[in-house]
């Protein structure tokens, strides 16, 4: 897949008061999207369980989830986030983009609206 960034405003769920704006990596890969450890930090999102992944490289990692609102475009959606440790990047993942209806265009590198079906 081809490189696709998008900005996200993060906020934490329990003070929406405070908001960071970042560029996330668009990562189809990945199944929950990973604040960044300065954003966690700065946003004081706190961890609800423990999860283990793995890595492309066959690595087996584990890290902590929380939660986060995050903002794309003109909506906000409630997201189940990886907290990142200290050099994790900040990636959208697959859930997320589901949350809000988005698929993604490999070739042209786009986030596109999908057709959304009930029942």
């Amino acid at each position: 897949m081809g490189m696709t960034d998008v900005k996200l405003i993060i906020k934490n769920p329990l003070n929406t008061e405070k908001s960071v704006e970042e560029k996330f990596l668009v990562d189809s890969g990945a199944h929950y999207t990973v604040l960044p450890y300065g954003i966690v930090k700065k946003l004081g999102i706190k961890p609800a369980w423990t999860q283990e992944f793995s890595l492309a490289d066959g690595k087996t990692i584990k890290r902590q989830i929380g939660s986060a609102l995050i903002r794309f475009e003109n909506k906000e959606a409630a997201a189940t986030v990886v907290l990142g440790q200290k050099g994790d990047a900040a990636l959208l993942g697959v859930t997320t983009l589901e949350n809000f209806g988005l698929m993604i265009d490999p070739f042209k590198r786009k986030l596109y609206h999908s057709k959304l079906m009930l029942g």
